[in-house]
């Protein structure tokens, strides 16, 4: 994604020193839309997936800045 992981975004590196530089309107959305995918996976999706590595670097970044979550290789199909 364009944006990168939010991992890029809250720990500083040499490549990018311009990180952490997220407002706080722009944290508050990005858990909101992290806590909207995992109610998702909990409650709509069929059959029911728990994530079971959530983490900055599973969390991408569109253009939008808009979070979305992946890499599902430990998630649970209960």
């Amino acid at each position: 994604m364009k944006n990168g992981s939010l991992k890029d975004w809250l720990h500083r590196s040499n490549d990018h020193p311009e990180v952490c530089k997220l407002s706080l309107i722009q944290r508050v959305n990005i858990a909101i839309d992290m806590a909207s995918a995992v109610e998702y996976l909990h409650h709509h999706c069929r059959p029911l997936t728990i994530h079971g590595d959530l983490k900055p670097s599973n969390v991408l970044l569109d253009h939008d800045m808009v979070a979305h979550v992946v890499d599902f290789e430990l998630a649970k199909f209960l």
